[in-house]
């Protein structure tokens, strides 16, 4: 099983940013944005930045995640992984409703990614030092 979390922890953020997808598609529906346009209404402008803010957060999330599963902690590093698509999920949700509520989310999720990160400096670290 555990040999199988990280790619559900991988499935997870991809469905994460399905989500932000949709929820940015969906507004501009509703609010009549015409693409390319990105601002309009404050409700689409929110959809699209937690759209944006969770790609460019994925970017360095994979990475980070991948490095402490092939370095040793495949098991901590999902947990954690699983710690931040929650804590972006936390974000998106609050964000949407009113962009002053996202810090919670943002906190959880970057530590988290903390987390991932020394967990895959100490794994790259302890590999170079031993082989």
């Amino acid at each position: 099983m555990i040999q199988h979390l990280p790619a559900v922890v991988v499935l997870l953020t991809v469905l994460l940013q399905v989500g932000t997808l949709w929820a940015t598609g969906h507004a501009r529906g509703k609010y009549g944005i015409q693409a390319p346009a990105i601002s309009g209404h404050a409700a689409f402008e929110r959809a699209w930045r937690v759209q944006m803010n969770t790609l460019e957060a994925t970017v360095i999330f994979l990475p980070t995640l991948w490095l402490a599963v092939q370095y040793g902690y495949p098991l901590w590093a999902s947990v954690a992984g699983l710690v931040w698509v929650v804590g972006r999920v936390w974000y998106a949700v609050a964000y949407l409703k009113e962009a002053a509520k996202r810090s919670g989310g943002f906190l959880l999720s970057s530590a988290a990614w903390a987390v991932m990160l020394v967990l895959g400096v100490i794994g790259l670290v302890r590999a170079v030092m031993i082989g």
